[in-house]
């Protein structure tokens, strides 16, 4: 029964909030498309004033991954986070997630096909794929849209987040689907 009503919800959510927005727009008297014409004219501009901060984080990635790094710091961390269920094979992910979306969702990828998404180490991976956030690629974009250079209360911040998101998916997977 739950889960129907969520799937229900699921189904109508995009839908609502895609007809529903610009409808209470209009009742506002706010004129939609002019107003959405506009904000993609500022958000043009923002683009184009953070690509140097993009450019700078994907170097970064590249060079984090071709080094071994991940590797080495995941191999030497696993035998600790196996025991509180978080396999070895999860690390990786929870290392990339902070800082490129686009590499956990390779790697997200390359978990559910090595160990298969019913697993318990892919769901895993799925829920940590939703539980986390792009820390240093939301830093790089939000700080370099206004020009803020310094933000380690924010990176702070963002890194006890997204370990508590790593928590937070170790507690529900085994809550919800066990080991």
């Amino acid at each position: 029964m739950f889960q129907e009503v969520i799937q229900t919800v699921a189904h109508w959510a995009i839908a609502v909030f895609a007809v529903g927005i610009p409808v209470y727009g209009m009742i506002k008297g706010v004129k939609v498309y002019e107003a959405f014409v506009e904000g993609a004219k500022e958000g043009f501009n923002v683009v184009v004033r953070i690509i140097p901060y993009l450019v700078a984080i994907l170097a970064v990635i590249g060079a984090f991954r071709a080094s071994g790094a991940m590797d080495l710091i995941s191999g030497w961390l696993g035998p600790f986070t196996d025991r509180v269920g978080l396999p070895a094979a999860n690390l990786p992910l929870a290392i990339v997630k902070p800082l490129s979306g686009g590499a956990a969702r390779g790697v997200l990828a390359d978990i559910l096909k090595t160990h298969g998404a019913d697993s318990y180490t892919g769901r895993l991976a799925s829920v940590m794929a939703g539980c986390t956030e792009t820390t240093f690629y939301v830093l790089a974009v939000y700080c370099g849209a206004i020009g803020a250079s310094r933000f380690r209360h924010a990176l702070t911040a963002g890194i006890l987040a997204d370990l508590g998101g790593v928590a937070a998916a170790v507690v529900f997977t085994l809550l919800v689907f066990g080991h």
